[in-house]
């Protein structure tokens, strides 16, 4: 049965912290038009369980009847202060396509609706790079550094790259033939920078509507680069319960609680993608579990300490590992996502221990050894030819996967 505008709008607004330009939704939807939205993620750090944040939103916009594209920004991996060094971008882009696949699987979204984009198949045309440049001609460095701020990596003296990240994210509004742009809060100064930039490009500003960001396990957002602030696709359920059980929950502590802000933005959601409704079951030693259909109670509760953190952690855990259990099961059962895994993330893999060799001082490399240990930073040396590619030619045709 096909729903009413009003409800499409709920689901859309539904779990968000902020609306730029609402009434550009609106608009279309008035107009009995299918609504375009693009999701992107820079394809650097292996996705995590944070991604089942926006998935879980990606599944409501799809049931709200929008068409919605993935954008894995293979260049935009590149450009983040070199996260995702020229070599690994290829396999790091298709290791994400199997992830975020498996992902939405796992909360029974169907896939057939999905269009995945690949940065690099169209940011590399000649009309895409001119107006990269008209961009660049009429946007401030301070402008441009301030819009990546909480996105791009920061550093003391960072690379040129870091600033034409958030104008490319702007152009791709355009290129994507969209109506508006699906990330998290923390994206708020570059869809900003994208709604006064794109008007003096001659283009239509977007709507951009924002997940709030959900506190990691160990407090602040969760990383790809903290292994312990985050709770990978592929851990055992061992390694889930270990992890949950170190969360930061202190009991009557409703705000600022990492587990109550995951059950709400995605156990409960995906619950209903699952079962039909809403329901987050918690098990006691004795007595009936404990049965929620929203968090306001869930909150209710934790607050008079009848759901303390010794009940609610097993009952994440559970639920978490029933998400994370078809996800492994494809994973084991490919041998085409396993070795890419290898190729996208070769530090990830075992590696022998080598016993140290007294080399001198006069074996290359030996300058960096001894500057290090004289406490210099080496970390702003020029980049490698592995990092950049040895020519433009090069870096582009590695980019063009």
């Amino acid at each position: 049965m096909a729903l009413t505008k009003e409800e499409q709008l709920a689901l859309i607004n539904e779990n968000l912290a902020e609306v730029l330009n609402p009434e550009i939704i609106e608009d279309v939807l008035n107009k009995g038009e299918t609504l375009k939205i693009y999701w992107g993620t820079a394809t650097t750090g292996a996705p995590h369980c944070g991604y089942f944040v926006p998935i879980m939103k990606i599944a409501q916009l799809l049931k709200a009847g929008a068409n919605v594209k993935i954008l894995l920004a293979d260049v935009h991996a590149f450009l983040d202060n070199l996260k995702a060094p020229i070599e690994l971008v290829e396999y790091r882009a298709k290791y994400y396509r199997f992830a975020i696949t498996a992902l939405l699987k796992a909360c029974n979204v169907p896939v057939e609706k999905l269009e995945f984009v690949l940065g690099s198949s169209y940011q590399l045309s000649s009309k895409y790079t001119m107006d990269t440049y008209r961009a660049c001609s009429i946007t401030s460095t301070h402008d441009s550094a301030k819009a990546g701020s909480e996105v791009v990596k920061q550093s003391d003296n960072p690379p040129l790259s870091g600033l034409i990240y958030p104008i490319l994210q702007a152009l791709d509004e355009e290129y994507l033939g969209v109506h508006c742009q699906f990330g998290g809060v923390d994206q708020r100064k570059i869809f900003a920078l994208a709604k006064e930039l794109l008007p003096k490009l001659g283009y239509s500003q977007r709507a951009h509507i924002m997940n709030p960001i959900v506190q990691s396990l160990s407090g602040g957002k969760m990383s790809s680069s903290d292994a312990n602030s985050k709770i990978d696709l592929l851990d055992t359920p061992e390694i889930v319960g270990r992890k949950v059980k170190k969360a930061n929950a202190p009991p009557k502590q409703v705000e600022d609680n990492g587990l109550l802000a995951f059950t709400e933005h995605v156990l409960l959601p995906a619950s209903s993608l699952l079962d039909g409704e809403r329901i987050f079951k918690v098990e006691q030693k004795e007595g009936d579990p404990l049965v929620y259909h929203d968090i306001e109670s869930m909150r209710k509760d934790y607050a008079a300490d009848v759901l303390t953190p010794q009940l609610l952690k097993p009952a994440v855990t559970a639920a978490l590992c029933r998400l994370l259990a078809p996800i492994q099961k494809e994973y084991q059962e490919s041998a085409e996502w396993q070795e890419i895994q290898k190729k996208a993330y070769p530090e990830d893999a075992p590696k022998e221990k080598k016993k140290k060799k007294d080399k001198g001082s006069r074996h290359p490399g030996a300058k960096a050894t001894v500057q290090a240990e004289e406490g210099k930073d080496v970390s702003k040396e020029p980049a490698t030819e592995a990092d950049v590619g040895k020519s433009a030619a090069d870096a582009m045709d590695k980019l063009a996967v």
